[in-house]
């Protein structure tokens, strides 16, 4: 079976969804094309992270080199959305390709002929050319050597974790994968330690958790991890009147390259300190050298446990990097109603007014999933916040 940084399903109904769903611009109904994509790709969350923060920076750059002349035309800037879609997505997602190739004809046959969309399409393939190009080498494709820790003999579960490789990469913002790098997590002789442990044991147990029906509703619903649950968030914002599709292009840009990079910090992280999962601790209670720690011999976790080290929280990252971004686009006291949906929900939508509602959300539920541990998702929504103003500065910032 294909080994997944996270556990998720796909979401094949999306791809109908997408073909008849519409939204405020191109830039966002191409967002939901891609998604849609994504999901049906089979990729592992972190490859399609990559993926998105690829093609959205992308349509952003696309959009941003149009010639002056066109720039603010509609046929130019569908055209060079289209294209930049085209372009990156044919290379990342080859099994896609007649998929893309159909969605991208049907794009240009609405667009009329003339100068306009000429140079829409001209802008479109070379803006994504010079995004291809500069993360060609970006050390995504550099080969896994993961060595088990085992003593000689000793049999260990011969599953490999997911991608301990992705610390190499080139980041998009950040100086290097272990700029925002968390100190370690807290001692096992800590009372910390025993305060969160029992509290993962408590609430996150598969069978018997003291969870609410509201608490499990919500760790299932963040079960899910590709791209999609988070950049329906966007969207969700993005789908105001009033916004044109340059700004929209550099906000999608602006996540989804913050969103990689966290993964990049994250793995970084995680890999460095190898901390227990709580499944593993919670078994071996008795051998952690605290007497607050009663051991669980059976138990498991609500949410299947993704297959790499526990600390940070990734998706605590993902979600305070997000939020950061669109505090940051819409100030204070005008942020949008926020919603999203997932398929491990089955298609369940849920709702938030600020941001700092939704971080907490993703937190709690990782706890409550049986996942981890709440000094993991501290740390993993600091990490998240600090690439976050990274990508505030870089790209919010610079608009003109």
């Amino acid at each position: 079976m294909r080994k997944r940084f996270f556990r998720h399903v796909l979401w094949t109904p999306l791809l109908a969804t997408a073909a008849l769903q519409a939204h405020a611009d191109t830039v966002t109904d191409w967002n939901l094309r891609v998604n849609a994509l994504l999901a049906d790709s089979q990729l592992g969350t972190p490859p399609a992270i990559r993926a998105m923060a690829i093609v959205q920076t992308a349509v952003h750059q696309a959009i941003e080199g149009l010639p002056p002349r066109v720039a603010t035309t509609k046929p130019a800037v569908d055209a060079a959305v289209a294209m930049a879609h085209h372009s990156t997505l044919t290379q990342l997602l080859p099994g896609q390709r007649a998929g893309i190739d159909a969605a991208v004809r049907a794009a240009l046959s609405a667009i009329p002929e003339g100068p306009a969309k000429a140079a829409g399409m001209a802008a479109g393939e070379r803006a994504a050319a010079a995004v291809l190009a500069a993360r060609a080498g970006d050390g995504a494709g550099a080969p896994e050597s993961y060595r088990p820790h085992a003593a000689a003999g000793a049999y260990v579960p011969t599953a490999l974790p997911a991608v301990p490789q992705w610390a190499q990469r080139k980041p998009w913002l950040m100086s290097g994968a272990a700029q925002f790098r968390p100190g370690p997590p807290p001692s096992l002789t800590s009372d910390q330690w025993a305060r969160d442990y029992n509290e993962v044991k408590s609430l996150g147990e598969r069978s018997g958790g003291r969870r609410s029906a509201e608490q499990t509703e919500a760790a299932r619903f963040w079960a899910y991890s590709m791209p999609a649950i988070y950049h329906g968030v966007v969207r969700s914002a993005a789908d105001q009147p009033g916004r044109d599709p340059a700004r929209n292009a550099r906000l999608f840009a602006a996540v989804a390259q913050a969103m990689d990079d966290a993964v990049i910090g994250v793995i970084d992280a995680k890999y460095h300190h190898h901390f227990w999962r709580p499944v593993t601790a919670i078994r071996n209670g008795d051998n952690d050298g605290h007497a607050a720690t009663e051991r669980v011999a059976g138990w498991a976790p609500l949410v299947d446990t993704p297959m790499h080290p526990e600390y940070p929280s990734a998706h605590s990252s993902l979600a305070s990097a997000v939020g950061t971004v669109l505090d940051a686009e819409f100030g204070a006291g005008t942020l949008p109603a926020l919603s999203t949906t997932s398929p491990s929900a089955k298609g369940a939508v849920r709702q938030w007014k600020r941001t700092e509602d939704l971080i907490r959300e993703v937190s709690e539920a990782r706890i409550h999933g049986g996942l981890h541990y709440r000094f993991s998702t501290d740390a993993g929504e600091a990490l998240g916040r600090q690439v976050g103003r990274l990508a505030v500065e870089r790209l919010l910032r610079e608009a003109p």
